[in-house]
């Protein structure tokens, strides 16, 4: 097998005495979709804000496609880049929030075209094409020219990841991207995810989605009180999860 793309190792994360990220081994495959589900709390968007150093880990090794990210690595000993450096990492990494964050006096188009201008220095004309072709992508080609207030919130997430994808990235990090919606806007929402699952876009996704975990997802990982409690493909662990506690957390989600 190849070497994976993301590769968790021990990775503890600490809020002052608190353990969140109590020792996560997690790994993602080039062109995988890998859905982390479990309850609240348990540290399943923490550890994917770990990913692309949004947070700083406090111990493990975290790298995404062989680099550290936010870290240079010196003989046995870590060092942490500046920020300038670790915004060039993070080029490759795409994530879209359960808030939809975008600039309210910005169009769609032009809140799809500003990393790449600003970050990347791309120009403005092909910024502008590969925008609406994104937009095109998502389903809102004929909504370039709106503001956010103008979009409903499934629209407005369908830019957010539009906005993702601008940047070309190997991987795109969703943390819980329908929990903010209403419920009859969480479908055109997922169809877009389905879309780049089948494209062979590398994912990793925080969600309480079950049904969409269990068609998408080709790892199923359940956390629980900061660490991995067990993975495997969708069809085993839905149909027979191992331990306890996973057993007992999908009882009560699949009832629900």
């Amino acid at each position: 097998m190849s070497n994976p793309l993301v590769e968790a190792r021990q990775v503890i994360k600490r809020y002052g005495n608190v353990e969140v990220l109590r020792g996560v081994d997690f790994t993602v495959q080039q062109g995988e979709v890998a859905c982390l589900i479990g309850p609240s709390g348990s540290g399943k968007s923490t550890f994917l804000r770990c990913i692309n150093h949004l947070e700083k880990i406090d111990g493990g090794t975290l790298t995404v496609g062989g680099d550290f990210i936010g870290y240079r690595q010196q003989g046995n000993k870590l060092h942490e880049l500046r920020e300038n450096e670790i915004a060039a990492k993070r080029e490759k990494i795409g994530m879209v929030f359960q808030r939809f964050n975008l600039f309210a006096h910005k169009t769609a188009l032009e809140n799809v075209i500003e990393a790449p201008i600003v970050v990347k220095g791309e120009k403005r004309q092909e910024a502008m094409e590969h925008a609406r072709s994104l937009l095109a992508r998502v389903g809102l080609s004929h909504r370039v020219d709106a503001y956010p207030a103008e979009l409903s919130g499934g629209q407005q997430q369908r830019v957010a990841i539009a906005r993702a994808l601008a940047m070309r990235p190997e991987l795109m990090l969703f943390d819980e991207p329908t929990s903010a919606l209403d419920p009859e806007l969480v479908g055109e929402v997922l169809d877009v995810m389905r879309d780049l699952a089948r494209d062979g876009m590398t994912m990793i996704v925080v969600t309480h989605e079950m049904g969409f975990a269990r068609e998408v997802g080709k790892t199923i990982a359940f956390m629980d009180e900061g660490v991995v409690v067990e993975h495997g493909t969708p069809e085993r662990l839905f149909t027979a999860p191992r331990h306890p506690r996973t057993r007992a957390f999908l009882s009560k989600v699949l009832k629900a």
